[in-house]
């Protein structure tokens, strides 16, 4: 039950006296103490401000470039890259060095780089054993009979007599005289370069190749591929695939094992190779290449080619292959000549639709370990190199020199590269027919 309330008269006087006669408390007004007219802001013409301020516009712009390159590289590196299947045609683990698939090189002539070992087919060069496939160098005249003096005079090595040479008979190859006063000396160092060759081959595709590179001065071991054929003429006409070099002087030396290189040579000669447009080097920090084992990586369509280690997200080099501008017109050489004579297009006959000539043929794959080099490979006067490339000597100052630079080079299988694995895929599907 509700309590009845009586309205009150709003002009009742009574009512509003009541009210009126307790005290009220008055509004304050708000006055601003902001002065009148203009007044100074001497932050604004502050050039440590200005200066700051500029600094902070270029680290925002040098940010946003950073987030676009890698957003690009993201997208490279995640993108199909051998489109299609893919036919795994070598797996090799090395329980054994199967001979069905391997062959050895052997020469005395440094195959074209002047390099100073003698390959061989000797198992303390190349042997299996759990750890995998050592690729070994060693001094001649500790696994030989040849002795320190005959190295340096007075022996004829005749490769071509034992049959084991594989280089060209009655060659420097095959045979060699040493003589002290020509220069000429019986290779110091013995070492091995073993290929698939004949056996294993592919026209794009895949190759990985899992294996701890070399410690010691003036070791350059090497991870590469060369045409089956040699269809568009000698080198590097046909062109030449290094997925890995490297050099096994340790990190003080400018390009040390803590660096390895991916490159392709081709051009119409020897000197118009065109590598230096299709190389990249990675650089690892703090440690090294013989450090561990690493897995160094080849993606080869008609499209394109780049190299990596370890995973695809680790790209070393990458090139691509265009109609409108083949390997003929990249490298210019319509306008080059040799002899007073002008170049002719070599890749001519190529049937490729998309310019990549000479990489559109057959490559086998090279692992070896070769010592020292006459190419340049190991530059004049950096890291006390011992020996001149152009000198006559070259190779009595680098043998002279051995007590320097012999005890760089890691005891027993650390001087060698050791591989634990290949696979090589071929691309298209297992049975298909190679186009």
């Amino acid at each position: 039950m509700h309590r009845s309330q009586t309205p009150r008269d709003p002009t009742d006087s009574s009512r509003s006296t009541s009210v009126s006669s307790f005290p009220q408390e008055g509004k304050r007004l708000f006055v601003s103490y902001r002065l009148n007219g203009a007044y100074e802001k001497p932050w604004v013409s502050d050039p440590k401000i200005k200066s700051v301020r500029r600094g902070n516009y270029i680290v925002y712009g040098f940010l946003a470039i950073g987030f676009a390159c890698a957003a690009a590289i993201a997208f490279l590196i995640t993108k199909p890259a051998v489109s299609g299947p893919l036919c795994l045609v070598l797996d090799e683990d090395f329980k054994t060095l199967n001979k069905d698939i391997w062959s050895h090189e052997v020469t005395l002539d440094g195959f074209g780089t002047g390099s100073f070992d003698w390959t061989t087919t000797d198992p303390k060069n190349t042997y299996v054993d759990d750890a995998g496939l050592h690729i070994v160098p060693t001094l001649t005249n500790e696994t030989t009979t040849i002795t320190n003096d005959q190295i340096y005079s007075g022996y004829t090595l005749n490769l071509t007599s034992d049959g084991s040479c594989t280089g060209a008979v009655n060659t420097s190859a095959c045979y060699i005289h040493s003589n002290s006063t020509l220069g000429s000396l019986i290779p110091p160092v013995r070492s091995a370069r073993i290929t698939t060759k004949g056996r294993v081959g592919i026209r794009y595709g895949r190759v990985e190749v899992t294996a701890k590179l070399p410690k010691g001065d003036w070791l350059w071991p090497a991870i590469w591929m060369m045409p089956e054929d040699s269809a568009y003429g000698v080198w590097p006409r046909s062109g030449e695939i290094d997925i890995m070099e490297a050099r096994g002087n340790d990190m003080d030396y400018p390009g040390g094992r803590n660096i390895f290189f991916s490159t392709l040579h081709w051009g119409p000669s020897s000197e118009t190779d065109s590598y230096w447009q299709t190389m990249a080097v990675r650089v690892k920090r703090r440690t090294d290449f013989a450090d561990g084992f690493h897995t160094f990586g080849l993606e080869w369509t008609d499209k394109h080619i780049y190299t990596y280690y370890d995973s695809r997200l680790t790209q070393v080099f990458y090139t691509d292959f265009t109609a409108h501008n083949p390997m003929w017109s990249r490298g210019s050489f319509a306008e080059k000549s040799e002899n007073n004579s002008l170049f002719t297009n070599p890749w001519e006959t190529s049937t490729s639709t998309t310019g990549n000539a000479p990489f559109d043929k057959k490559f086998y794959l090279i692992l070896n370990v070769a010592v020292g080099s006459r190419n340049g490979w190991f530059l004049d006067n950096v890291g006390q190199k011992p020996w001149v490339d152009a000198a006559t000597n070259a190779q009595w100052t680098f043998w002279s020199n051995a007590d320097k630079w012999l005890p760089t080079w890691g005891e027993g299988d650390a001087r060698g590269m050791t591989v634990k694995s290949v696979k090589m895929w071929q691309s298209g599907s297992c049975g298909a027919t190679e186009l």
